[in-house]
């Protein structure tokens, strides 16, 4: 009787589990079909809602985290995943976002900056001033970070000495500049450390690849600056900025460290633990101003790019074309997806790495879509201007494609 009741239980417990199977089965399917929305309505505890302020300021995050979780379903889970990571990249960035912002706390690039812009007294020469400034930035704090540092300073330059009708060109100006600029350095843009970290690329030939374009970015810049912002006076008006000593050099200490790690000078595990530390008992607020999103963009793609390779049909299918032009697909893939996703997706099918990298970089510009950075610099601008969106999309937009079908040009010429 007791082993008869026992047989009854456990057929009973067993069908409750298939018949929840079942239900969760059918819950991943609306899940699929609704997208990023489904993960804010999901109850399921390993599916945990997310608020909408999240999806809405993280949206590429949101899409790399849907694209991993379509592509799980198709390539399980298994050991290989442990290998999609690139974990050198993902220790490198963080380290120097780290870094950069606890000398961005002390007003480190705001005092630097303001010190370029006072060096000249021209409406024209002072944009020229914040690209440049921008421009530089970005080949040593990255694309992202540049714009987040320099971006305020244009408002406050072009705010305090009337001249807001250059607001959106040099906002679009220091974009560019952001994108393009950060393309001579591994450290530059996220897109060049993964590349430079995966395909183990010499540093001069690194360099050599993108030293043309480079050049080439320089020179569009500075002509637009000089034909579209007229030689009008202004002044800066003054004011005093207090830094820590302390604070300075050992900050700028952590940022050379960074920098060795990502010239492979030294093992990056080492500012995995001397960072955080550090930045624990001088700065926490640098640790939780990181730009954790990036980061897990970059893990979400890594399981998206790494599962794709895996799937036959794909693998075949992107092989095919990289190996016709390398240079326009990952531009066009570019355009629709952004740079990031582009390098760590195309990377997988392709050993071509030198026309990838040029490809990625230039591929920055275009749509408002083509760079993580164009989302920062278009809210910043819609949050000073809320009622010239379509403006600033349509001359952004003109800039931006101009740029974009030249590099592309003259590389598939060169």
């Amino acid at each position: 009787m007791l082993i008869a009741k026992e047989i009854r239980l456990n057929v009973t417990e067993s069908a409750i589990w298939r018949r929840t199977d079942y239900e969760w089965t059918k819950k991943r399917k609306v899940l699929l079909a609704d997208g990023i929305r489904g993960l804010v309505r999901c109850r399921r505890p390993s599916c945990a809602a997310l608020p909408p302020s999240v999806v809405k300021k993280n949206t590429v995050m949101c899409i790399a985290l849907l694209a991993a979780l379509v592509t799980g379903f198709i390539i399980p889970v298994d050991k290989e995943y442990i290998g999609y990571f690139d974990y050198k990249t993902l220790t490198c960035l963080f380290c120097v976002l780290a870094v950069v912002c606890a000398l961005k706390n002390i007003n480190f690039f705001y005092m630097l900056a303001r010190k370029v812009v006072q060096l000249f007294k021209t409406a024209r020469m002072s944009v020229l001033g914040l690209v440049y400034i921008t421009f530089i930035g970005s080949m040593l704090i990255a694309n992202d970070m540049a714009l987040l540092t320099f971006l305020p300073l244009g408002y406050f330059v072009l705010t305090t000495t009337g001249k807001e009708k250059y607001m959106a060109f040099t906002f679009i100006m220091q974009n560019i500049a952001a994108n393009l600029g950060g393309m001579l350095t591994p450290f530059g843009n996220p897109q060049n450390l993964f590349l430079y970290t995966k395909f183990n690329i010499p540093n001069l030939e690194f360099m050599g690849i993108m030293l043309f374009p480079f050049v080439v970015s320089i020179a569009l810049i500075t002509l637009c600056c000089i034909i579209f912002v007229r030689s009008e006076k202004l002044e800066l008006p003054d004011e005093k900025i207090v830094m820590s000593p302390g604070r300075t050099l050992t900050y700028m200490a952590l940022f050379i460290l960074s920098i060795a790690i990502v010239f492979r000078g030294l093992p990056y595990w080492i500012g995995l633990i001397v960072i955080p530390v550090v930045l624990v008992f001088m700065d926490r607020k640098a640790l939780k101003m990181v730009d954790y999103p990036l980061l897990f963009t970059f893990v979400f793609f890594f399981i998206f790019s790494g599962n794709m390779a895996r799937i036959d049909v794909v693998r075949d299918f992107f092989s095919t074309l990289l190996e016709k032009n390398t240079l326009l697909v990952s531009v066009f893939s570019c355009q629709c997806i952004s740079n990031v996703p582009s390098a760590i997706l195309l990377s997988q099918f392709t050993g071509n790495y030198q026309d990838l990298l040029v490809g990625v970089n230039i591929g920055g510009v275009g749509t408002l879509i083509a760079s993580l950075a164009s989302l920062i610099t278009f809210r910043e601008y819609v949050k000073h201007n809320p009622g010239k969106t379509g403006y600033y999309i349509g001359m952004f937009s003109a800039f931006n494609f101009a740029f974009l079908i030249i590099l592309t040009g003259l590389m598939l010429i060169v």
